[in-house]
């Protein structure tokens, strides 16, 4: 697992950026898939979970993941759900001890937040889709009505595909200059009718428009590195059938 140097230096937060390494899956799901909307088999899974959950010193049925649908969606957690009832958003905040906040990312931008002060952690699932639509100003309001204050929050963004391996269309190029001329600098050129974006520059500028005065970027693509990372795109490139999970979770200890 990874950490953010920023993150670690709080009292009172344990976090994780977890790599694939260190389960018990097997095939293209190896080793440590958390994802439970994969085709991967329940039990591994569930083992797999239950090592993170143990990583962050709390309870497996405390390690909580949504049902992630590419929104703006936060849900405030006050106890834990059944996976079954798992609810449907791409963030979480929490104010309670012992309860690890988790999203499942494979490309997609992970961002934990913390408010040590406060008392306050979050944590936020930020695809193009979610950060465009502003999933990660949400999870600060969200944390500012739990008590924090924003420049007090530390925000750090984990692997996630970088500007390299990041084609997208020209569809997508016009929606983000229509929003704000300024989203230009986030593209680079690519091939005919393309254009290569820069998701991980994109979450920063966000947090930072956002008055996130502490934000740290671990810089570690998902597509570029097999052997630490799962990644959506390098598994449909391959033409794999489907795709392990990461977890990205935070904690505050009890």
């Amino acid at each position: 697992m990874l950490h953010a140097t920023s993150l670690s230096a709080l009292d009172g937060i344990r976090h994780a950026f977890f790599t694939r390494e260190g389960g018990v899956s097997e095939g293209f799901y190896a080793s440590l898939n958390g994802g439970v909307g994969s085709d991967d088999k329940p039990a591994h899974v569930v083992e797999n979970r239950a090592r993170m959950a143990a990583a962050l010193a709390v309870k497996p049925d405390n390690f909580l993941t949504a049902y992630q649908i590419h929104s703006p969606e936060v849900v405030t957690v006050e106890a834990p759900w059944p996976v079954s009832e798992r609810p449907k958003a791409d963030a979480m905040v929490t104010r309670v001890p012992g309860l690890a906040l988790g999203v499942s990312t494979a490309d997609c931008g992970p961002v934990l937040f913390a408010d040590p002060k406060a008392r306050v952690i979050g944590a936020a699932h930020a695809g193009w889709r979610g950060a465009f639509s502003g999933v990660l100003e949400a999870t600060i309001a969200a944390m500012e009505t739990l008590g924090a204050k924003r420049e007090n929050i530390a925000a750090a963004a984990g692997p996630m595909i970088s500007q390299p391996n990041y084609e997208v269309g020209a569809e997508l190029v016009a929606r983000f200059l229509t929003a704000n001329p300024d989203n230009a600098r986030f593209f680079a050129p690519g091939r005919p009718g393309h254009s290569m974006f820069d998701l991980p520059g994109y979450v920063v500028a966000r947090l930072k428009a956002a008055r996130i005065r502490q934000v740290e970027d671990l810089a570690l693509c998902t597509y570029a590195d097999a052997a630490r990372f799962y990644s959506y795109r390098r598994a449909t490139h391959r033409a794999e059938p489907d795709y392990g999970r990461h977890i990205n979770a935070i904690a505050l200890t009890t």
